[in-house]
């Protein structure tokens, strides 16, 4: 029997306690001050003033010469789906919070859509401190709504992406690497979300089964010590849960580290000699994979050798750097959470006019923005973030419209496309951007005009708040 808070008939019209996210949700998963905000612009009659906001990052994550931008997909299919149902607003109703709202405010609700305008950077596009990953341009009260989602796919999907791509730099071409991180992923949604920036970062495959079939892929896996205890408890030893196993997938990798990694090794070495197996690969998951991988190797020498394992592209760095005979990685945890990305999605501009942020720490430029991108050769020479307004010869402008008046202009691209997209942009970067340690990041250059923009509206903003006092 379900118990219900104290609170009226509508309100328990939206009472789930199991917390599953539908798409008809996605206009309530936001922050509450998205929508008083809403409510209090319709209030003043600015809620349909064209505004600009934009999302980047003021400082990469400490360690990252660079991010890979991802999530783009998600957030177009979000503001494309972006309404608001009765239910959901006699819920809001019922809380008491907006009983000072005007009724607009909730007509607004019921007719609104998103109808703005989107320019973004390409997924699997390198990017930098400062540079915007998107630009949304809508009347002001549905530019300010979709923030929360915005920033959460968004923030989310690019550290994915970033990882996976700096997992791959360092592996190398031939490495295969497999996700699955979904036990240790944030939320079932974001363990989706990880499996697909993973992949289009740079990964192979995902043993995420529900992530890889709705991305068009084909999930990957091994086998976990519970099948080899088992087999071995019931059946009579560990030789015959890998016959077992093997027996119904003979192409997966057998987990050969459940006792004693050296003599299981001897054991399928013998098998495979004698003609009794094909064996495909194995599987370390603990101990010095340095040391054991060697001598599986010597035992096994033409048997892929599978490590996992709380591995991290330092950690990979490491084996590869003391000569561990490692041919595949498995990442989980270390590529799924960690240090966050720290994206904003401010505020630059409304009704025309450029607004900028001046608090310390938190200074943002104001204006609609561009990022323009020279090149020598396939590496990339320099950025130059300026104003929409400029332009250039030689630099290529790197944020595309995506979005025109809520309508997405192009289909969404395939993974292996934005996989491709994430290889180029790494391999264009300087190798000191690349690196792992006393990574230097891209330095990007401020236009002239964004520069002189900003002077002229501090000017202007100190004239008003001088005024206002």
């Amino acid at each position: 029997m379900t118990t219900f808070p104290n609170v009226d008939y509508v309100q328990k019209s939206y009472y789930h306690p199991e917390l599953n996210l539908s798409v008809e949700d996605y206009s309530l998963l936001t922050d509450l001050y998205q929508l008083t905000m809403a409510a209090c612009y319709t209030g003043e009659g600015i809620e349909q003033k064209r505004a600009s906001f934009e999302l980047f990052v003021r400082r990469l994550p400490e360690g990252f010469g660079y991010l890979i931008a991802m999530g783009l997909a998600q957030a177009l299919v979000y503001l494309a789906k972006f309404r608001f149902n009765s239910a959901q607003i006699a819920a809001l109703q019922a809380t008491g919070i907006f009983t000072h709202t005007p009724e607009r405010f909730w007509s607004l609700l019921t007719e609104g859509a998103f109808t703005g305008d989107v320019w973004a950077v390409p997924e699997g596009t390198a990017i930098f401190a400062n540079e915007p990953l998107l630009r949304v341009e809508a009347p002001l009260w549905q530019a300010q709504l979709v923030e929360t989602y915005l920033l959460n796919t968004l923030n989310y999907q690019t550290l994915i992406a970033t990882r996976a791509a700096r997992l791959r730099d360092i592996a190398g071409e031939k490495a295969t690497l497999l996700e699955f991180g979904t036990r240790r992923a944030f939320s079932p949604q974001a363990s989706l979300w990880a499996a697909r920036a993973a992949l289009a970062g740079g990964l192979d495959s995902t043993s995420n089964v529900l992530a890889a079939l709705q991305l068009g892929e084909k999930p990957s896996g091994t086998m976990a010590h519970a099948l080899v205890m088992a087999l071995s408890a019931l059946e009579g030893s560990e030789e015959q849960a890998f016959t077992a196993f093997h027996q119904y997938f003979p192409g997966a990798p057998l987990l050969i580290d459940t006792y004693d990694t050296v003599a299981a090794a001897q054991r399928l070495a013998e098998k495979v000699k004698s003609g009794e197996m094909t064996l495909s690969g194995v599987r370390l998951d603990s101990g010095d994979l340095v040391t054991l991988s060697k001598k599986v190797r010597s035992l096994l020498p033409n048997v892929s050798i599978f490590a996992s394992g709380d591995l991290d592209e330092w950690e990979i760095a490491k084996l590869k750097a003391k000569g561990a005979e490692i041919d595949s990685y498995g990442i989980g945890t270390k590529l799924v959470t960690g240090t966050p990305v720290n994206g904003v999605y401010k505020l630059v501009d409304i009704d025309g006019i450029p607004v900028m942020k001046e608090s310390s720490g938190k200074f943002t430029y104001p204006g609609k923005k561009q990022i323009f991108r020279s090149f020598t050769g396939s590496k990339l020479q320099a950025d130059r973030l300026g104003l929409v307004a400029e332009s250039s010869v030689t630099e290529q402008p790197v944020l595309k419209l995506v979005m025109k008046e809520g309508k997405q202009l192009q289909p969404d691209e395939s993974l292996a496309i934005i996989r491709q997209r994430t290889a180029a942009s790494v391999a264009s970067l300087p190798e000191e951007t690349r690196r792992l340690e006393n990574s230097i990041s891209v330095k990007v250059e401020i236009s002239d005009a964004l520069q002189k923009l900003a002077e002229e509206t501090k000017k202007q903003t100190a004239n008003k708040v001088n005024g206002a006092k």
